[in-house]
């Protein structure tokens, strides 16, 4: 893999409302956005990092809507993933009790070996808290997973989510556990979401409409 050629295809699952868009605009635009529009199919933006010890790599970074109707189209983009975040509201017991079922889909969708990374966003509502550190720490534990908590509004630990989970994707390429081609150059699956056109900075693949509180 040379510095240029290095991509890794991130997909964003979880409930609708828990923050996955708000994660990705504070990754990728570095800000924060209070209401944001309610993610219609997926929205789409990239960031250039480098790893310690290992070569650049653009991640290429697909949020998807977490609306039981569209669940069908969020299957089609865990083609050519090496890495899932899987996002819950520590806030909102019922969205961390629906990780089972997206864990479920991510497991039977995407490569046997996807690097997923468990996020519990929202900390920083520490006083609204409905799900315990130690209880997003036991679930990641039992199924094999990467742990966090983050808040997209400080951008509290937001970066150490993308990169931890890059980290652990290129370790994976290099011990043989991911296959070279599938993060050298654009993903297939990339390609065939946007046609084979130019990689937008931060863009969205399907229309977006209405409201919601986002952090």
């Amino acid at each position: 893999m040379t510095q240029t050629s290095t991509v890794f295809k991130y997909i964003i699952i979880g409930d609708s409302g828990v923050g996955k868009s708000c994660l990705l605009l504070q990754f990728t635009d570095r800000r924060f956005e209070p209401l944001h529009d309610l993610t219609i199919g997926v929205e789409f933006g990239t960031r250039l990092v480098s790893l310690h010890g290992g070569p650049a790599v653009k991640l290429q970074i697909w949020d998807t809507a977490g609306q039981e109707s569209f669940r069908s189209i969020t299957r089609s983009y865990y083609r050519g993933a090496s890495g899932a975040l899987l996002v819950y509201d520590v806030t909102n017991r019922s969205s961390f009790a629906h990780l089972q079922s997206w864990l479920e889909d991510a497991r039977a969708n995407a490569a046997t070996a996807v690097v997923i990374m468990l996020i519990g966003n929202k900390c920083d509502l520490e006083g609204e808290r409905q799900v315990s550190r130690e209880e997003g720490e036991a679930f990641a534990r039992k199924h094999g997973l990467l742990f966090t908590e983050t808040s997209a509004k400080t951008a509290l630990n937001v970066d150490d989510a993308f990169l931890k989970t890059a980290a652990t994707i290129y370790e994976n390429v290099q011990a043989g556990l991911i296959d070279q081609s599938v993060v050298s150059g654009r993903p297939i699956a990339s390609l065939t979401a946007t046609g084979g056109g130019e990689d937008p900075q931060h863009g969205s693949e399907q229309a977006r409409s209405g409201f919601r509180a986002c952090c």
